[in-house]
């Protein structure tokens, strides 16, 4: 039963942590986005997919739980659930900070739009870096579910 613990306080922080990034990401974002409409109304598509961004991490603690919901059995051993808790505070962790930081690079470049300044393109790659490593989080708890034994 204890490795049967660990994997659900794994999963369990994963989903918590890589949701409360995305909600922090999500209205930091966002709080600039309405800044930037009260200046110029016309920016609601660039503010809607710029606020939509940090979203993808509580996402990828989702795709997480669904990847593994099927190794968390009462027969598991406890390297499994070390595995598991292992690999799921570390996509939690890396989920919430990638989405906090994503959402102050759109934040800025929201900002920076808003007053007039043509850097939409810039934006959108700057955004996407603090995204590679949720993904890279999210590959990692997938090379391990599948060198877990069956």
């Amino acid at each position: 039963m204890t490795a049967l613990l660990f994997a659900y306080i794994g999963v369990a922080t994963m989903l918590a942590l890589s949701c409360t990034g995305s909600v922090y990401g999500l209205t930091i974002v966002g709080s600039a986005s309405i800044g930037a409409l009260k200046k110029n109304p016309g920016l609601i598509g660039v503010a809607l997919v710029l606020s939509a961004l940090p979203s993808t991490q509580g996402l990828y603690g989702f795709a997480g739980f669904y990847i593994l919901q099927a190794r968390l059995v009462a027969e598991m051993d406890i390297l499994t659930g070390i595995a598991i808790f292992g690999t799921g505070i570390s996509l939690g962790v890396v989920g919430l900070f990638s989405a906090i930081r994503q959402g102050y690079v759109a934040a800025h470049g929201i900002t920076a739009i808003g007053n007039g300044h043509k850097i939409l393109g810039p934006t959108m790659i700057l955004v996407v870096f603090p995204e590679l490593y949720a993904i890279i989080a999210l590959l990692v708890l997938i090379l391990v579910n599948g060198a877990l034994p069956a």
